[in-house]
């Protein structure tokens, strides 16, 4: 789905009429049409839509290690690795993977183990990132931060296509969190610039 097809949607779920969504439009970037905004307005423009729109009820995987899980399956999908970012997916893609239950990955520290470190393999195979989710303690602690990681990575090749968000990553991270230095970011801070990014590179390779 491209961004203008995910602004439409959105739109058609926040119940807007054509006025308030052009007045909407122009709150947030200047342009009273998405058709006239750059890549960067229309990332803008999903990311404030959805704070508008609750997210449809999903039941959530549950288990001490499902949120550990739950952000790599999330990151592989920003990377665009995976098409479908739901527990479901990601807790399919696991069983065929591990074969084990997924009772026993989520709750059972062993075997959850085995299922992080096979997500994180098939990342780093599917990007030909080798350094995505690896620590190395002569680097700065910075670059061995996977949320950093990721988010370089992203960054790496959008300048690729030149559909960066801002001048550097550095310059982005700080429009994303107000703060001067990346080791501030807050999870949430981390979260919203890997989510905006990754809207961003995968709208790219459509």
């Amino acid at each position: 789905m491209t961004a203008l097809q995910q602004i439409h949607l959105l739109k058609r779920k926040a119940g807007f009429d054509e006025d308030t969504y052009r007045d909407f439009l122009e709150k947030h970037t200047g342009e009273r049409s998405s058709k006239d905004m750059t890549d960067g307005q229309r990332l803008m423009v999903i990311s404030e839509l959805r704070k508008l729109v609750p997210e449809e009820g999903r039941k959530r995987a549950p288990g001490k290690y499902a949120k550990k899980l739950q952000a790599l399956w999330i990151a592989a999908y920003n990377l665009g690795v995976v098409d479908d970012k739901t527990d479901k997916a990601m807790i399919d893609w696991l069983k065929r993977q591990t074969g084990l239950d997924h009772h026993r990955f989520l709750r059972n520290e062993a075997d959850a183990n085995k299922a992080i470190d096979a997500l994180k393999l098939w990342i780093r195979r599917a990007t030909g990132c080798e350094t995505l989710f690896t620590r190395d303690r002569n680097q700065p602690p910075i670059l061995n931060d996977f949320r950093f990681q990721i988010c370089l990575f992203l960054w790496t090749e959008l300048a690729k296509e030149d559909c960066q968000l801002a001048g550097s990553l550095d310059q982005h991270l700080r429009s994303v969190s107000g703060k001067g230095d990346a080791s501030q970011l807050s999870s949430k801070d981390w979260i919203t610039a890997m989510n905006q990014l990754g809207q961003l590179y995968r709208s790219s390779q459509v």
